[in-house]
């Protein structure tokens, strides 16, 4: 059932499992416009893209990132083999096959041959050649597409034609960009890609002490003065982003009613290290002292 209605009527391939363990397959799937993005999870198997179903006339291109696992795939007397963090470029619009000996975790991307063919400089050139595991722009890449999967509730058709263009220029800067082409994913694309990364990181260490500028520029491989720029570019700070989302974890916490800490502790959790700086920029954000909240929320529960 999975090959017939899966594999052959929307992906078209013909797959083919091996080995003794029991099949398995999984994939999480986005359409965006000139993209489409699948997660996929799969135990051990061998996919071709056969001739009849060649005759469909796709002519996508499919850039293939290897999340976790091995694959081998040859098209065009080309063979190419990948493992984690590798990828390669593949075309529809020729027969081919690829086998994954173990269980894999794998990402693709199928782009139209215009919009791609646009913005590569040779794409032709660069169907199945290995691309290096972790380059920058590869991590950009799957970090963004993370970023967007994570997102549970449907996307506004702007939001989504401006993430298929970051995902153009990513996936362009990876493969080769024209020069054109290059100068505007910087600006657009990677810059959004890397200013997404880096705030994901922040508020995922927002209790961390050492949480500054300079320790996420570090672990990032970029200077102060360009996360600076990035937030510049959206009218705001590092430092006011930081306080922001530890106000609003303060917050949520002072309105709930299980969280029993005192408010000095409360402000340290968040990251706070002064109580005093902590009150004055709670009062002055939400109108209200971190009193006044939790004896609200005390309230509001004990009439329900």
């Amino acid at each position: 059932m999975w090959r017939d209605l899966f594999s052959r009527s929307v992906v078209k391939i013909d797959l083919q499992p091996v080995g003794d363990e029991p099949f398995r397959s999984s994939s999480l799937v986005h359409v965006l416009p000139d993209v489409t993005i699948r997660s996929s999870s799969a135990s051990a198997a061998i996919v071709h893209r056969t001739r009849p179903l060649v005759a469909d006339g796709d002519d996508n291109f499919v850039l293939a990132v290897m999340r976790h696992g091995r694959m081998m795939a040859s098209q065009n007397d080309r063979e190419v083999t990948i493992e984690s963090g590798g990828a390669y470029l593949w075309s529809n619009a020729t027969t081919g096959m690829s086998h994954n000996p173990t269980a894999m975790d794998l990402l693709t991307l199928s782009f139209s041959r215009r919009s791609l063919g646009a913005i590569v400089a040779d794409v032709d050139a660069m169907l199945m050649r290995p691309l290096p595991a972790q380059t920058e722009a590869l991590r950009l890449l799957t970090g963004y597409i993370d970023i967007l999967q994570s997102k549970k509730a449907p996307m506004p058709a702007d939001l989504c034609a401006l993430s298929s263009g970051h995902i153009h220029d990513l996936a362009a800067m990876a493969l080769g960009a024209t020069r054109d082409a290059a100068e505007m994913a910087t600006k657009g694309g990677v810059r959004a890609a890397r200013l997404l990364a880096i705030k994901a990181d922040i508020l995922a260490g927002l209790t961390r002490p050492g949480l500054s500028v300079d320790a996420i520029a570090a672990r990032h491989g970029v200077s102060p003065r360009h996360i600076r720029d990035l937030f510049g570019g959206e009218a705001t700070t590092f430092t006011d982003f930081v306080r922001e989302h530890r106000l609003r974890r303060a917050y949520r916490m002072l309105s709930d009613r299980t969280v029993q800490l005192p408010v000095s502790e409360v402000a340290l959790s968040c990251g706070f290290g002064d109580l005093s700086y902590f009150n004055h920029s709670f009062r002055r954000r939400f109108g209200a002292t971190p009193s006044d909240i939790r004896a609200g929320a005390g309230r509001d529960n004990g009439k329900s």
